[in-house]
């Protein structure tokens, strides 16, 4: 089956123990993809035995620094390796644009002989196309952040269960289109709005959409301890309730 690898869970103070929030989705049939860059995705993608060229895609939800960071050093550490396959980031104009702009300042294009590199811009609506392949359908639908910021469902093409994630938002409509009967839902729980969610924001979200499970994710470490979300979303859902931790693994 399809799983998913929590490659960081914390909310945007991180520590040793919780990189920032980033996933790493992988198919039976496909090749992996990323979904945003924390402190140093290409190395822990290095410790699960995957080899970076077999990477092609990468997601970026925002352009906020927990989520878009790791981006300049991850090129780098490509390129440096010796990189020849090409490498494609999908995201919304604004945050495009500014990876974009962010790379420029690197002088990156002075950088000898770089690899192929591609930006897809996503429209900012409901359900809009991301990628598609042989085994996912990725749709995002745009949330309530500071910025400009995307949601994503994954549909398992092979299976038909669907994951859900909420990115960083506070409650808002588009949640219940973008989660409705998940299979998995990813949410955080950063804290009180504007701009972030509570466990029992999460909890009520899956209560509404008929999720089949909830994750608990983008969390508060710093001097904090994280455990008491999950009593605290079990008090609205009496689904299973998990609390992310990076390296865990997920089917769907």
């Amino acid at each position: 089956m399809a799983k998913i690898v929590i490659l960081g869970s914390a909310a945007a103070v991180n520590d040793a123990q919780h990189d920032y929030t980033h996933f790493l989705l992988i198919g039976e049939r496909t090749r992996p993809i990323l979904v945003d860059a924390g402190s140093n995705p290409l190395g822990k993608i290095k410790d699960m035995g995957i080899d970076d060229e077999d990477l092609h895609d990468v997601i970026l939800t925002h352009f906020h620094p927990d989520h878009v960071a790791g981006v300049p050093n991850m090129l780098m550490h490509m390129w440096l390796l010796g990189r020849q396959n090409p490498l494609c980031f999908y995201g919304l104009h604004h945050c495009i644009n500014r990876v974009e702009d962010m790379m420029h300042g690197y002088g990156w294009l002075e950088f000898p002989d770089f690899f192929p590199t591609a930006f897809h811009r996503i429209s900012e609506r409901f359900a809009a196309p991301v990628l598609e392949n042989e085994e996912f359908r990725i749709t995002s639908w745009p949330v309530k952040h500071f910025i400009p910021t995307i949601g994503l469902r994954i549909e398992n093409k092979l299976t038909g269960k669907v994951l859900a994630y909420s990115c960083d938002t506070e409650p808002t409509g588009s949640l219940k289109h973008l989660a409705e009967g998940a299979d998995l839902l990813i949410h955080e729980a950063a804290g009180d709005p504007p701009g972030h969610s509570t466990a029992t924001h999460a909890a009520q979200l899956a209560v509404e959409v008929g999720a089949k499970s909830l994750y608990l994710i983008h969390y508060q470490v710093w001097n904090t301890d994280p455990t008491p979300l999950v009593d605290e979303a079990r008090a609205t859902y009496d689904g299973p309730v998990t609390l992310c931790h990076d390296f865990d693994e997920y089917t769907f």
